[in-house]
């Protein structure tokens, strides 16, 4: 006959109960023999409680990194100094950026699409605290610009790394037959040719650029040339001024 199901259930708590008790009286028994096997041994000598006196080192402590090894101090000096320096011939670039190679918060604002937003979100939410640019022209069309943006550090999570991500967002999108490659050297650094020109003012200017960051800064390039820009060129950039950082 099927047994029903509440017999069920007790068979089951019966079992349990069994296996329990035989646990239990197994404990018991082996408590007992290891008591009877013990108080027949002779006891046992404790330790000494003296131990031998530690050596403390000798000699100076090691050297306190100098300016140029500590990335605090670096950073936190003349964010100017950390840009490339202008290749020798290297002219006055095609337009001004920033004043004495600063760039504030407004001007900065400016290089967005929507520079009222990007005033406010670099102001709330970025934590903006500087920008250092510097600019060159080799030739008489080739533009180099390269930014230095650095945030206030005030969470956990890095700002510059939020503010690469974004780049790397609208860099590969729209319609300009973007080829991209990590930058050697850095986490997740990226670089950027725009195979498409753009044809303003009846000239087709070719494009490429560079984002990456480290620590509390980040680093943007752009070039611009009337002929198609080579990989190896913003990649050489990008890879130097990362150098610098």
């Amino acid at each position: 006959m099927e047994a029903s199901p509440e017999r069920e259930r007790k068979t089951t708590r019966r079992t349990a109960a069994l296996i329990a008790g035989a646990a239990v009286l197994g404990v018991v028994a082996g408590s007992c023999v290891g008591y009877l096997v013990q108080a027949d041994r002779a006891p046992t000598a404790l330790p000494s409680l003296s131990q031998p006196s530690v050596v403390q080192a000798k000699g100076a402590g090691p050297e306190p990194l100098s300016a140029a090894e500590d990335r605090k101090v670096k950073v936190d000096g003349d964010l100017r100094k950390l840009l490339l320096k202008k290749p020798s011939g290297a002219r006055k670039g095609l337009y001004t950026v920033g004043t004495d190679g600063w760039m504030d918060l407004t001007e900065y604002a400016e290089t967005f699409d929507k520079p009222a937003g990007a005033f406010r979100t670099l102001i709330a939410q970025d934590d903006f605290r500087r920008a250092a640019a510097t600019t060159w022209r080799e030739g008489s069309t080739y533009n180099v610009e390269i930014r230095l943006i650095q945030y206030r550090q005030e969470e956990s999570s890095s700002t510059a790394e939020d503010a690469a991500a974004d780049a790397y967002y609208w860099a590969d999108s729209g319609a300009r037959d973007t080829e991209s490659w990590p930058v050697p050297g850095t986490g997740d650094g990226m670089a950027y040719v725009h195979h498409k020109p753009d044809s303003g003012y009846g000239v087709s200017v070719y494009s490429a650029e560079a984002h990456a960051w480290r620590g509390d800064i980040a680093m943007e390039i752009w070039i611009s040339d009337t002929k198609p820009i080579s990989r190896t060129k913003v990649l050489d950039l990008a890879k130097r001024q990362m150098e610098r950082l």
